[in-house]
C-alpha cells in the first residue's frame, strides 16, 4: 500500500510539473487602431493604454484608451507621434518610444510635457519602468538597451541582438533578443534563460515568480518558466496575426495582446 501511494505521489508530482497552459479568447476590439503595437494597463486598473504605430507618414502614431471590455474608449488621446511603441508608467507619467525619441505624457492632461532625445538611436522598440523611475528602452536596430535616469539618457547595454523586449523585475533586467530571453543583473552580467523561441521576440510579461508570457512579432506566444523550458500556447502565423507588444493583467488573468497589420486589441484568459 505504501509503494502505490509513493506511486501516485509521484505521478501527480510529474503532472504538475508539466502542467500545460492555455489561452482562451475573451474579447476582440473593432479594427480602428491603426497599426497597434504595444498594450500597458492602466495605474487604476480600469481601461489599457494602446500605442499605435499610424501610418507610413512620420507624427502619424498615436496613443488610445480601450476599455477591459474591448470597447475603444477614445482613439486619439495622443496624437502626434511618431512610430509609436513600447510604454511605461511611473508617478503619473506615461513614457513612450518613439523612432529616436521618448516622449513623456502627463496622463491627467493627456499632453506630451517633453521630449528625451536618445543619441544614436534607430528605431527605440520597447519600454519597461523599475520600481525606482529608471526607464529602459531597447533599440532592436543599433542593438542596445538605453536607461533614463533622472531624465538623462545613456547607453547601458550593447551587443543586444536585435533587443525587443525589456522587462524590469527586482534588481534584475530581462530581455529578448532574436530568439532568446536574457537575465541582466545589476552588474550587467548576462544569462540566457530560454533559447530556440522564434526569432522576432517582441513582449514580456511575467506572470509568477520565474514564470513569464512571451510573443513573437511572427504569431507565436509563448509560457516560458526560468528552467528554460518554453511551450506555444497560440500560434497565428497562418492567420498572419502578427503578436506585438503584449500586457499582462495578473488581477484578471488576461493577456492583452496587440495584432498589428490586424488592427486589433485580442483578450485571452489564461489558464
Amino acid at each position: 500500500m505504501k509503494t502505490t501511494f509513493i506511486a501516485i505521489a509521484i505521478i501527480f508530482t510529474h503532472v504538475s510539473l508539466f502542467a500545460q497552459h492555455s489561452l482562451e479568447k475573451l474579447w476582440q476590439t473593432d479594427t480602428l487602431l491603426l497599426t497597434p503595437e504595444s498594450a500597458l494597463l492602466a495605474a487604476d486598473g480600469k481601461f489599457l493604454y494602446v500605442s499605435n504605430i499610424g501610418s507610413k507618414e512620420a507624427n502619424t502614431g498615436f496613443i488610445s484608451k480601450v476599455g477591459l471590455d474591448g470597447k475603444i474608449i477614445t482613439r486619439d488621446w495622443v496624437t502626434g507621434l511618431n512610430a509609436t511603441k513600447g510604454m511605461g508608467l511611473y508617478k503619473g507619467m506615461l513614457y513612450a518610444a518613439e523612432l529616436t525619441d521618448v516622449a513623456v505624457i502627463d496622463v491627467k492632461t493627456g499632453t506630451i510635457v517633453r521630449r528625451i532625445p536618445i543619441e544614436g538611436a534607430k528605431m527605440l522598440n520597447d519600454i519597461t519602468v523599475d520600481a525606482k523611475g529608471i526607464v529602459y528602452v531597447s533599440d532592436s536596430r543599433a542593438n542596445n538597451i538605453h536607461k533614463i535616469e533622472n531624465g538623462v539618457p545613456a547607453v547601458y547595454l550593447e551587443d543586444m541582438d536585435n533587443a525587443n523586449g525589456v522587462l524590469a523585475a527586482g534588481t534584475s533586467l530581462y530581455a529578448l533578443t532574436n530568439g532568446k530571453l536574457q537575465k541582466i543583473d545589476a552588474q550587467k552580467n548576462k544569462t540566457i534563460v530560454a533559447e530556440g523561441m522564434e526569432s522576432g521576440t517582441d513582449g514580456i510579461v511575467q506572470v509568477k515568480e520565474n514564470e513569464f508570457v512571451i510573443s513573437c512579432w511572427q504569431g507565436i506566444i509563448y509560457y516560458v518558466k526560468a528552467d528554460g523550458s518554453k511551450q506555444v500556447m497560440l500560434d497565428t502565423r497562418e492567420q498572419k496575426s502578427n503578436t506585438a507588444d503584449i500586457w499582462y493583467n495578473a488581477a484578471t488573468h488576461t493577456l492583452y495582446v496587440p495584432t498589428f497589420f490586424k488592427n486589433t486589441i485580442v483578450a485571452y484568459q489564461l489558464k
